[in-house]
């Protein structure tokens, strides 16, 4: 198995492939999925900590009846290459971002993110990479986890960015027929179609893709993001699965609180990847809360 996916092996049979091109800016080669009317408002799409465009198959298209949608790969995962100046920490991310729309010569009205993409969008915003009319946030990862979880899970993540065999025991683990699923309903309370499970395995098991996710987690600051979060005044849009077991509603609920422009909607029944299990649902709150406040 290879060390990172190849867009001609794993990314064959990719979704939405027709709308994939590679974009190069300093250091990175991006893989970008663009789609949409070109007079539109850009919209601006960043996917969590160990997916890649993937998350967006079914509701890039419906927002793109709306929006002009740019999804890239983010650094150290899918078939994007390379590594940004300073790693995979949560500004450089942000600048990184900055560059690949730079280099498109597009600015984004919308950013959307999830999980980890939602921080990346707030600090793009608040760094002043993007000025973004409203940005939404899908299973927002914003706050450190409560209790003891919170300590150990960055530690753990160092530990494992410096054990160079990790992200292949990770990815022999995912080879395991059936076990990319049960770790993505496990980890996340999402059940998912079998296009977005099959993505899923193909990533998983690949050490490169594996070695991105574990080096973001190993160099994410989410209590440097948390002093800042207050000072955000661009309208946003907290959107949460009741039944996310990745980020608790109550961290949302927490997140909301300290950030005057927030507003939180909670999805019943719905988990860490709602936007997955329920596009259509999803893309109609972005769309409104969009046309709302832009």
């Amino acid at each position: 198995m290879s060390a990172a996916p190849r867009w001609e092996a794993e990314g064959r049979t990719w979704p939405n492939r027709a709308d994939s091109r590679f974009v190069e800016t300093a250091r990175l080669r991006w893989h970008v999925q663009i789609m949409g009317p070109d007079n539109a408002p850009v919209m601006l799409l960043l996917h969590g900590t160990g997916a890649a465009t993937h998350s967006w198959r079914d509701l890039a298209p419906l927002l793109a009846t709306r929006f002009r949608i740019v999804a890239p790969d983010l650094p150290g995962h899918g078939f994007t290459r390379g590594r940004p100046a300073g790693g995979l920490a949560m500004p450089e991310m942000a600048r990184a971002v900055g560059d690949l729309m730079t280099a498109l010569g597009c600015d984004p009205a919308v950013i959307v993110g999830h999980s980890a993409g939602a921080a990346i969008a707030i600090r793009m915003a608040l760094d002043g990479v993007a000025s973004p009319c409203a940005i939404v946030g899908l299973g927002a990862a914003l706050l450190p986890i409560p209790g003891l979880a919170g300590v150990l899970f960055p530690s753990l993540a160092r530990a494992l960015f410096v054990n160079p065999f990790a992200p292949h025991v990770f990815a022999r683990l995912a080879r395991t027929p059936g076990e990319a699923a049960r770790f993505l309903a496990r980890s996340t309370g999402s059940r998912i179609d079998a296009v977005g499970i099959a993505c899923y395995e193909r990533l998983f098991a690949t050490s490169g893709h594996c070695a991105g996710a574990i080096t973001m987690m190993a160099d994410w600051d989410l209590p440097a993001l948390k002093r800042d979060l207050p000072r955000l005044g661009i309208p946003l849009l907290l959107v949460h699965g009741a039944g996310d077991s990745a980020i608790p509603l109550s961290n949302a609920r927490q997140a909301a609180a300290i950030i005057p422009s927030a507003r939180l909607v909670s999805l019943p029944g719905l988990g860490h990847l709602a936007h997955e299990e329920k596009p259509g649902d999803v893309a109609l709150l972005i769309t409104e809360f969009a046309g709302e406040v832009c």
